[in-house]
């Protein structure tokens, strides 16, 4: 493995932007091919990149693979044979951009130190620079055509030039910077012209909208690296023959394997994997790339890796009979057949999230939890959500699963946050609705209140599957979950352990559990490694469950006339609801409990 291939070498310019886009070579991304058929169309001259905006970009140079950054991108290749590229961020100013070509360079330094002198004296302030930048375009638009300069400007980390924020929030300086790229968006002398301004931004949220949103505006998505792209960036990584002896997986297979991870990411995972005395296995690749894609997202997302399988639940028979058939599909690749998400409702501590770990080990795929990705600053909140549906989207066949689904994902008429809520729901609903990731993302919302679920995010082709949670009622399931709440913490129970319970007593899986659990405790104490049925009686006599009946019985009602199948229900709750008038009444009940507990 050579080190070229590694960190990536600086490219020449083979690709001048100074034709018609159907000239552009064939291993153009095809970010670039949009942003040439934009800039070619004559109708802009700004544009706005976004998204995986910090990854290496593969730029052959003299037939060998060569992998970059994307300003040294934009100015060797995009605009290869341009006389002036210059590159600014507020951290190291203003400079010019030839990547290895030092006589482009120099051509470059003695044009511009005429004008501004040395560039160690370039000012760094971005209000001097945007005025600097303005005088030369001004000046080489009056220049006569024939000695005209061509000039590309790559602006990095451009939310911190004109961050998102409405306009009364805006500093004098940000909004006169907003001002000077809109008025260059804007202006038809700089589109006629070889002139061209790039900003760069890894969330596009944190940009200010008026910006991007501008029809003279040109916002476009640098997304993760796809399956081939990945594959070729494995094979040149493992020439030398290095990675072939640092693991047994072929590059097919680390290419497959390595879904949702930037060539940043999967370069760290190579060069660990060739510098380190451990080879890469399975169980090695799936922790570095869960750390990776947990970095990636900022930890806006938990991978969980599910332990079990469908098989450990207990009930629910219909229920889950439907989830291993849509299991086997989606393992089938017969995607177009499964829902596009599921509802798992009812009261707390019936195993919500339980259910929907053990979905995703019958499946075989990775799952995740959406984490809190709201915060208090202006478009953070939207640009980590972005963040983490572009991982998602590359990441696929995946399980989301969102707890408190009701609170997490907002609705339309959210008030008092300056409409984040509904950007953040509007968001949501749009990937969700998104049939060309049917089988590649299952969403799984998780709530006690699906009556406070929007209604849009309930929908048919949205979260299609309502499946109801109840607490246990018939003794043989009470007895059964005992028995799976002991193996599901690896605990040793003993063959006449559970004693006989109530169904009266309303206990739920999580009562269940902390019961088996100080049991466990209690046997510990005597020295004892199995719990036995005298543990288990003490620790039910001692247990007091939470007595809030109304709160749980409201729970237990919506979640009821949210089912989308009658199988699912209890039969005691599938009479109630077959009887004629049946919803209604369990409408007018779940009605006068919001009443009573004064919502």
């Amino acid at each position: 493995m050579s080190e070229t291939a590694m960190i990536g070498a600086a490219a020449t310019a083979e690709a001048p932007a100074t034709g018609p886009a159907a000239t552009l070579p064939a291993w153009y991304p095809g970010w670039a091919r949009e942003l040439a058929d934009a800039y070619f169309s004559r109708t802009t001259c700004v544009f706005v990149l976004h998204g995986n905006v910090h990854d290496l970009i593969h730029a052959p140079v003299g037939g060998q693979d060569s992998y970059v950054s994307l300003p040294e991108f934009l100015s060797t290749q995009v605009f290869g044979s341009w006389d002036l590229v210059l590159g600014y961020d507020l951290s190291r100013g203003l400079r010019m951009l030839a990547g290895s070509d030092a006589g482009r360079l120099r051509a470059m330094a003695q044009y511009l130190t005429s004008r501004w002198g040395e560039p160690a004296g370039w000012p760094r302030d971005p209000e001097k620079v945007l005025w600097m930048l303005e005088a030369l375009i001004e000046r080489t638009l009056l220049d006569d055509p024939a000695n005209r300069k061509s000039i590309a400007i790559v602006f990095e980390y451009g939310q911190y030039l004109v961050p998102a924020g409405d306009l009364g929030s805006l500093a004098q300086g940000t909004a006169a910077r907003l001002v000077r790229f809109l008025s260059w968006a804007q202006n038809p002398h700089v589109k006629r012209v070889n002139i061209a301004f790039c900003l760069s931004a890894d969330r596009v949220a944190e940009v200010n909208d008026r910006l991007v949103q501008n029809p003279y505006v040109t916002a476009i998505e640098v997304p993760l690296p796809d399956r081939d792209q990945r594959r070729a960036f494995i094979d040149a990584a493992a020439r030398g023959g290095q990675l072939a002896k640092a693991t047994d997986f072929s590059g097919d297979q680390l290419a497959d394997m390595s879904n949702g991870l930037s060539l940043v990411n999967l370069n760290v995972v190579l060069a660990q994997a060739v510098h380190s005395d451990r080879r890469l296995d399975a169980r090695r690749f799936r922790t570095l790339k869960k750390t990776m894609i947990e970095r990636q997202c900022r930890d806006l997302v938990e991978f969980v890796e599910p332990a079990h399988t469908l098989d450990l639940v207990v009930g629910y028979e219909e229920a889950k009979q439907r989830l291993r058939q849509d299991a086997e599909w989606i393992s089938c690749g017969q995607s177009d057949a499964a829902p596009m998400g599921y509802l798992i409702c009812g009261p707390v501590g019936t195993g919500k999230t339980f259910l929907s770990e053990c979905y995703a080990g019958s499946i075989g795929i990775p799952c995740v939890v959406l984490k809190n990705f709201r915060s208090k600053y202006v478009g953070e909140t939207e640009g980590n959500l972005q963040q983490v549906l572009t991982v998602l989207r590359s990441l696929g066949p995946v399980v989301v699963i969102v707890d408190e689904a009701d609170a997490a994902l907002g609705s339309r008429r959210a008030e008092g946050d300056s409409g984040t809520s509904a950007r953040v729901f509007s968001m949501i609903a749009s990937q969700m609705g998104n049939t060309r990731f049917r089988g590649k993302i299952i969403w799984m919302l998780l709530t006690s209140r699906p009556d406070l679920l929007p209604i849009d995010l309930k929908r048919q082709g949205r979260a299609e599957v309502h499946i109801p949670l109840m607490y246990p009622r018939r003794a043989e399931e009470i007895r059964a979950m005992f028995a799976t709440m002991a193996r599901k913490n690896r605990l040793g129970l003993a063959a006449d352990a559970v004693p006989d319970v109530s169904a009266d007593r309303r206990l739920t899986g999580a009562d269940i559990e902390s019961i088996v659990l100080n049991a466990r405790r209690l046997g510990l104490a005597e020295g004892r490694h199995e719990i036995t049925r005298g543990d288990l009686e003490q620790a039910l006599n001692e247990f007091v469950p939470s007595a809030q009946g109304l709160e749980k019985e409201l729970q237990e009602l919506a979640a009821v006339l949210e089912c989308t199948q009658l199988g699912f229900l209890p039969d005691e709750w599938r009479a109630k609801i077959s009887q004629p008038g049946g919803t209604t009444r369990l409408q007018e009940r779940m009605a006068a409990i919001k009443q009573l507990i004064g919502e």
